[in-house]
């Protein structure tokens, strides 16, 4: 079972708003086009139209960009920039300081179906949590499964398909994503 990291947790009547923003964070956008529903927001976070957001976290200093849909459960941390037309489904920790490319999708599901037995499901799934740690960068069209970890510093090539943990600072590409490189470690300098 993955390690939680350490999040904020939004109140359940977190609402977006002046009022419920009195400790400094940022007021709502005015762009109508940005959709935000009980979302706590961080100072300074940035929008740059038609996203949605809604039951979830976003963190001081944050980018949000086009397109991109931030589910309930989510949490996104510090000063992390998350590129247009991204998925990030309920479920997903995004810790500080993480870059997350264009098209990024992760998915909350390992057994994935729109009925069983010849009825809609609803509550018959399973949400799995994924987390990413602080300072990690994922690729453009990257696919994030469910269950999975990836580490500080870690690098996801773009269009890669992470099914495995990836260890702090490691560089991981391809289809199912393997490492590519050992994980860096930093220079004392």
């Amino acid at each position: 079972m993955p390690k939680a990291l350490k999040t904020r947790k939004a109140p359940p009547n977190a609402t977006v708003s002046p009022a419920a923003n009195r400790d400094g964070g940022s007021p709502p956008p005015a762009d109508p086009t940005v959709r935000l529903r009980d979302v706590v927001l961080g100072r300074n976070v940035r929008f740059f139209g038609f996203a949605n957001l809604y039951e979830c976290e976003v963190g001081d200093d944050s980018k949000v960009g086009p397109f991109v849909e931030v589910q309930k459960r989510a949490s996104i941390g510090k000063r992390c920039k998350i590129s247009s037309h991204s998925f990030i489904c309920e479920g997903v920790h995004i810790a500080d300081d993480v870059f997350v490319g264009h098209g990024v999708m992760f998915i909350n599901d390992k057994y994935p179906r729109a009925s069983l037995e010849g009825r809609q499901i609803s509550d018959e799934w399973v949400c799995v949590d994924t987390y990413v740690e602080d300072g990690a960068s994922i690729g453009s069209n990257a696919t994030i499964l469910c269950g999975v970890r990836i580490g500080r510093d870690a690098l996801i090539g773009a269009g890669a398909v992470v099914t495995k943990d990836v260890p702090p600072g490691a560089t991981v590409a391809g289809v199912p994503a393997k490492p590519l490189f050992r994980p860096r470690s930093k220079q004392k300098t």
